[in-house]
């Protein structure tokens, strides 16, 4: 609606405003790192690395997945579970990016990778709070895992690692969809350290309400992080 000087009105300020603040993501970092041009042969470079970073990481988390769900069912932990299902999740994303630069065009796919990636967080920021949900109201006791212990502390020293190098790439490429895959492998990490203290408290002193009230947070980030990615195709 118009006001009667003929000005937007005040619903149509703040519209513009919200949609301004969800198109700060993924599509902002790489406008303010990407360099004007890319010569041929370096966007041929960073695009193989992309793929080898995307590989990795769908390797690791597959594997990381197998462990975490095995652990978690011998020990009947469904953190360790829980965990175990945002690794697929994990590389589901990462395999969302391997499909894009499949292609001769990486750009034409953009927008289906980014709604793929947006799914994806959605997906894990609704089973953390379900699971948190079930672990505060007591259906679940775990028990301590020592393997589950060493998995989340492996995955917080490699997961940073990952993330910091698929931002690098995806941001010099200018690629929104890899730079939101590396906030997703980021956002891995928190998860990872939410675990680790989780069952570090649960296997020391019994704790086991710190570890969901923690994974609120994590699926509050989660739920921005997928809003971010499902905007991104309208921040160009």
């Amino acid at each position: 609606m118009m006001s009667p000087s003929g000005q937007p009105g005040h619903a149509e300020a703040a519209e513009a405003d919200s949609h301004a603040k969800g198109c700060r993501g993924a599509e902002r970092e790489v406008r303010a790192a990407t360099k004007p041009e890319i010569s041929l042969d370096r966007r041929a470079v960073l695009t193989r690395r992309i793929r080898v970073l995307v590989a990795t990481t769908i390797t690791y988390n597959v594997c990381e997945a197998a462990v975490a769900i095995t652990a978690g069912r011998f020990a009947s932990s469904t953190a360790l579970i829980g965990f175990g299902l945002d690794s697929a999740i994990e590389a589901s994303s990462a395999a969302a990016v391997a499909w894009q630069f499949s292609g001769h065009d990486p750009e034409a796919r953009e927008r289906i990778t980014l709604r793929a990636i947006a799914v994806s967080f959605f997906a894990l920021a609704g089973y953390v709070l379900v699971e948190s949900i079930r672990t505060l109201s007591g259906t679940a006791e775990p028990r301590p895992s020592t393997v589950g212990i060493a998995l989340a502390a492996l995955s917080l020293l490699v997961m940073p690692v990952l993330s910091a190098a698929q931002r690098i790439v995806g941001r010099e490429l200018g690629s929104a969809s890899a730079v939101a895959d590396s906030k997703q492998t980021l956002l891995c990490t928190y998860l990872s350290g939410i675990l680790l203290a989780g069952l570090l408290l649960n296997s020391l002193f019994g704790w086991s309400w710190a570890d969901p009230l923690t994974a609120l947070v994590i699926a509050a980030v989660a739920i921005k992080e997928g809003r971010e990615a499902w905007r991104g195709e309208r921040c160009r």
